[in-house]
């Protein structure tokens, strides 16, 4: 029975150092994470050319929707976004903020004060809209200014779109998990281009717009080739018939109705606000309308008021999906 005991003992002994044996192992491994994320640095391209970013940084404030989307498709949460009140009405991704987000005044103004209160690791904005409020934001924190319509970028909105996506995974060294959200998006497009070719409805040909009152004019946002929403659509093996003599920086050609009767052949996508769907008010009854061809022939598709033609790769993949919902007259 002594030896028994003994055994026992000697057992617990081996036991219990090799469990403290791992406890320290684990505290070291955490302890050198922690050294090696402290000591990480990435060097980036943004508006302002190259910049290195030191560490991964975690409390960060978007100015623009597109960017706070691009956290959300990466796993992530900004502490604070511009014009957080309205991103659902528009960005329609499925992906709430929580409740400790909070709101930093507009993207076109945002509220350096509530900005500052966050403490934030890095702030994220655009340069047609904080390009003059660049040093103020740098005073706060780093600052990642991205500069979505150069005349460069505006030449293929979607391939910036995903330079941009890939950049901000860079940064939070999320690139892995940027690669699947790329590859779940392009599956997206080809799933519904599958349902497109079951309808018989693949390889249409199309003309899209954004269409609203603007001082009391019914007016068109014709969107070109570069655009996203186009570049999108193309991808399912469709084809946009409405070209532009030059380059149009935000992806549109801003016009008024008159500008369909070149495009009597097309299909009509339009997007418009249920408050203000100019194709039920102001133009009907107007004979420039009622006479088009793709209006006499009902080939107008309406899609929803929220899609939205600027964000990232789930907006991406949304906008898709609408796009053949409208197609097919299903919602």
């Amino acid at each position: 029975m002594k030896k028994f005991w003994l055994f026992a003992l000697l057992l617990g002994l081996v036991v219990l150092t090799a469990c403290s044996g791992g406890s320290e192992e684990g505290s070291e491994n955490e302890e050198k994470e922690s050294q090696e994320e402290a000591s990480r640095s990435v060097t980036i391209e943004d508006a302002n050319g190259e910049q290195t970013i030191e560490g991964t940084p975690e409390k960060v404030v978007v100015l623009e929707w597109s960017y706070a989307e691009n956290m959300q498709a990466l796993g992530m949460e900004p502490v604070g976004v511009a014009g957080l009140d309205q991103y659902s009405n528009w960005v329609n991704v499925g992906i709430p903020f929580g409740e400790e987000v909070e709101d930093v005044g507009t993207r076109q103004e945002p509220n350096l004060e509530a900005i500052s209160r966050l403490n934030p690791d890095l702030i994220i904005g655009v340069d047609f809209r904080h390009e003059a409020i660049q040093e103020d934001l740098e005073r706060i924190a780093p600052t990642v200014m991205f500069s979505p319509y150069s005349e460069e970028a505006a030449k293929d909105q979607f391939a910036n779109m995903e330079k941009e996506f890939n950049t901000m995974a860079k940064i939070f060294d999320k690139e892995d998990k940027a690669e699947q959200v790329l590859s779940d998006m392009e599956d997206t497009f080809a799933e519904q281009q599958k349902r497109l070719e079951e309808a018989g409805k693949d390889g249409m040909n199309y003309v899209i717009t954004q269409a609203f009152t603007l001082q009391d004019t019914p007016t068109l946002r014709l969107f070109t080739d570069n655009s996203m929403v186009a570049q999108i659509m193309n991808r399912m093996g469709m084809k946009n018939d409405y070209e532009s003599e030059k380059l149009e920086v935000y992806g549109y050609t801003e016009t008024t109705v008159e500008a369909l009767q070149n495009y009597q052949d097309s299909n009509l996508f339009y997007i418009v606000q249920e408050e203000d769907n100019i194709f039920k008010e102001q133009l009907a009854g107007n004979p420039v309308w009622e006479n088009l061809a793709f209006v006499q022939e009902d080939r107008t598709y309406q899609m929803p008021g929220d899609a939205w033609t600027f964000g990232g790769p789930l907006s991406a993949e949304v906008l898709a999906e609408q796009v053949v919902n409208a197609a097919l007259q299903e919602n």
